[in-house]
């Protein structure tokens, strides 16, 4: 060790492996290595409080000041709120904030993970929704594992294959909310837009749209899959009712993707009640105002920034949202819709 800085051939020879082996441990490769090597590769770098970075040096000697954000699409409506929480808190810090825009790209995700670790960022906080894809899950913790064994600092917001602090909004309530809405409203016959099939946050809401259908005796609900924009909610639009004319309620589950199904009706000569899911801003500026489901999209992102500038805790601490339903114009009673023939 030079100077008080350790080094990976130091941490290679504190665990007693080869300098390849300790490199792709503290890097996440998915190449598989016993748990017992592992261990002793995460105890050296502890021990040592190794940086597996070239600004090492500059580090030991100075504090860490920018935040990393990893985030679908900062353009997307839902991420600029969360993002906009998320700053307020690291700028009220005095933080830097890098953000990073994957486009629903795993590979990318990774990528940016990796790169916000070889800046050194004191803390990450990754804001999109968790995937159903077990080899990118288990890739993505042992980067951020890594990340974590030099100090950094990670949150999350969704749900996530992983154990650590995390935002979780109540997707599954939301979504029962938005069906009990519809269904209560006396509708039987409705389509759902939802949104990318390997999302978490996609299974978690249409799922609570489900057990709503259930709990109220009614058929399952008809779904046609988009992207979480507006266009792709416009043609979900048509798709649903051309292949199923009896509808008479849509659930998009998000406000894009119900702005686009309100733009698709517009051309339409029939009324069909429209819901949307997590009350951006725009929602109340459509005609007819959009009856939604409430997230507070800013507070969540000002509480999982407080979570990853926070002192480490023990154990993992989870912040549970609560979804709320925010009826206005755009949904109304069945017998208040036009007569649909099948």
């Amino acid at each position: 060790m030079i100077s008080g800085v350790a080094t990976l051939d130091d941490v290679a020879r504190r665990a007693g492996v080869s300098t390849a082996t300790a490199s792709r441990i503290i890097n996440g490769s998915s190449k598989p290595v016993s748990a017992a090597l592992r261990d002793r590769v995460e105890a050296a770098v502890a021990d040592l409080h190794y940086v597996p970075n070239a600004h090492a040096r500059q580090l030991a000697r100075s504090e860490r000041t920018a935040v990393g954000v990893v985030v679908h699409d900062v353009s997307d409506p839902y991420f600029a709120e969360i993002t906009r929480g998320l700053q307020r808190v690291a700028t009220t810090d005095g933080r830097l904030v890098i953000i990073c825009n994957t486009y629903r790209d795993p590979a990318r995700e990774l990528d940016y993970v990796e790169l916000l670790r070889a800046h050194q960022v004191a803390a990450m906080v990754l804001a999109g929704s968790g995937y159903h894809d077990a080899g990118f899950a288990r890739a993505l913790r042992g980067k951020l594992r890594a990340y974590e064994l030099t100090g950094g600092r990670v949150a999350v917001i969704g749900r996530h294959d992983r154990t650590g602090d995390a935002v979780v909004p109540d997707n599954e309530a939301g979504g029962y909310l938005a069906g009990e809405h519809l269904y209560a409203l006396g509708h039987r016959d409705v389509g759902v837009i939802a949104g990318p099939r390997n999302l978490t946050t996609t299974t978690d809401r249409l799922t609570g749209v489900r057990r709503a259908a259930r709990s109220h005796h009614r058929p399952p609900p008809k779904v046609a899959y988009a992207d979480f924009d507006r266009d792709s909610g416009a043609r979900a639009t048509a798709d649903l009712l051309a292949a199923h004319p009896r509808l008479t309620a849509i659930a998009a589950l998000n406000d894009s993707m119900a702005v686009g199904a309100l733009a698709h009706l517009r051309g339409v000569d029939r009324r069909i009640s429209v819901i949307g899911f997590d009350d951006m801003p725009i929602a109340r500026d459509v005609t007819p105002a959009l009856t939604t489901i409430r997230l507070p999209l800013a507070d969540m992102g000002a509480l999982a920034m407080s979570l990853a500038l926070s002192p480490p805790s023990p154990h993992p601490r989870v912040e549970r949202v609560p979804a709320e339903l925010i009826a206005r114009e755009s949904t109304f009673p069945l017998d208040a819709t036009l007569s649909v023939r099948p």
